[in-house]
């Protein structure tokens, strides 16, 4: 006679999956390529309803799963929230994916004023705008989860050439653990997710710029991970697997997490 094993008993059973976001409402910023798109199909398979932002509609995604936006500016971070309120009332998780650099290289003596400012508008200030406009009506309720997704970068620099992005990143994770201090006792968890390279289509571009008659995209690929000082997993890690983060953290099982920071790096940093 075989013996089943419980797993396989609560499958039978029509046991609840491990993971499920059923009726949960999540925007998700800049969720239309990259990990921010792995994080809303996977949250769309999990059952959250979910909404997402970007300035250009991309071709492929629901009306209306999608709210053109310019988050940069504080008239799209009210137009975004607007649309969120009439759509959602208050959502029940916000992952804040927006984020990049567009600062030239050339180290400090680089970075004039107004390139500061955009690397300002773009990772820290979206957060502090919609949050703003956002938390209060989670505090209220009492329950909530807002993740901030900030970089390694913020503990390991590039001088050459992210100076400014790697400070303002470092500025999102130290307003992140305030506001965790302030709402959390209210029911809101805050927490940061701090993603090393991910292979996105834009990174695997750069990797072949890189690699252009010196090797391919693999020896592009070689000379990202070398720029980081080595990642001890030998690659970069994968969309899917950042939105599988974000999905845990958001989930009910997260229930006792606030406050923290999850580094998905492959090892790239060196230190405890």
């Amino acid at each position: 006679m075989s013996r089943v094993s419980a797993a396989e008993q609560g499958l039978a059973q029509g046991a609840a999956p491990f993971l499920s976001l059923q009726g949960k409402r999540a925007l998700i910023t800049s969720g239309t390529r990259g990990a921010g798109a792995a994080t809303l199909s996977l949250f769309r398979q999990l059952g959250a309803q979910v909404l997402t932002t970007a300035r250009n509609p991309p071709a492929d995604l629901p009306a209306d799963l999608f709210v053109a936006a310019d988050l940069t500016t504080a008239d799209g971070c009210a137009r975004l929230a607007e649309v969120v309120r009439e759509r959602f009332g208050v959502p029940d998780i916000v992952v804040h994916m927006l984020g990049g650099s567009s600062a030239p290289a050339g180290g400090f003596a680089a970075l004039g004023d107004e390139d500061w400012r955009r690397e300002l508008d773009l990772n820290l200030m979206p957060a502090v705008r919609l949050d703003r406009d956002i938390v209060p009506g989670m505090v209220a309720r009492g329950s909530g989860v807002i993740i901030h997704v900030t970089s390694i970068q913020r503990t390991l620099p590039l001088p050459d050439a992210t100076t400014a992005y790697a400070s303002a990143k470092a500025a999102l994770s130290t307003y992140s653990k305030s506001l965790s201090k302030e709402v959390s006792p209210r029911g809101v968890r805050v927490v940061r997710v701090s993603p090393g390279w991910i292979e996105t289509e834009a990174s695997v571009a750069l990797a072949e710029r890189l690699g252009d008659g010196v090797g391919g995209v693999e020896a592009g690929k070689r000379k990202i991970m070398e720029s980081l000082g080595g990642i001890p997993l030998g690659r970069p890690a994968q969309p899917a697997e950042v939105a599988s983060l974000f999905a845990f953290l958001a989930s009910d099982l997260a229930g006792a997490i606030t406050g923290a920071e999850y580094v998905i790096d492959g090892g790239a940093i060196p230190t405890v």
